[in-house]
């Protein structure tokens, strides 16, 4: 769900995510057509925290910081073998989804006035999303056209800080997990 509203609200807002190339090609039609961060220039990803710090805050002191707080974990291994859902969106679950936890807390533990979405949530679900802002119908299609592309290996080895700059996502810095 991280970075998907493109509007000018969101200029300067920052996001940490995992990019995830490896399920591209598997969901790329879906994202291209009903997934508002594909059209903002965000590639499939899992979010590990969104929204973060604004712009204006990601200083040298701060880049290092988060460097720091990333380098403390290791790279790993994650398979999407299923879809999940919200109320209308379709995302595909990362086995296992404890690593991405474990990041975004420890990046909460330091920046604990800023909590993962803004608060609306009690969980952290992790989650690769496909398709946004539809109905049952449509997540059905999307779903049962997944099912024959999954499951998807990728090895997670760094977390990407993005920048809205007003009407699309870049890439500011990546952060090794070492």
């Amino acid at each position: 769900m991280a970075a998907d509203d493109s509007s000018s609200t969101q200029a300067e807002q920052s996001g940490l995510v995992v990019r995830v190339p490896e399920a591209e090609p598997a969901v790329r039609v879906w994202r291209d057509r009903l997934g508002p961060s594909a059209r903002a220039a965000v590639p499939a990803h899992v979010t590990v925290l969104f929204p973060f710090l604004h712009e204006s805050r990601l200083d040298g002191d701060t880049l290092a910081a988060i460097d720091g707080v990333i380098g403390r974990h290791r790279p790993f291994e994650v398979r999407f073998e299923r879809c999940g859902r919200f109320q209308g969106i379709l995302y595909l679950a990362p086995e296992p989804g404890t690593p991405f936890r474990r990041i975004t807390e420890a990046i909460v533990r330091r920046w604990p006035e800023i909590p993962p979405f803004g608060g609306q949530f009690d969980d952290i679900v992790p989650h690769l999303t496909i398709v946004q802002g539809q109905d049952d119908a449509v997540l059905d299609e999307a779903e049962a056209d997944l099912r024959g592309r999954l499951p998807i290996t990728a090895r997670v080895s760094s977390v990407d800080l993005i920048v809205h700059d007003g009407s699309q996502w870049q890439q500011r810095a990546a952060f090794a997990l070492r």
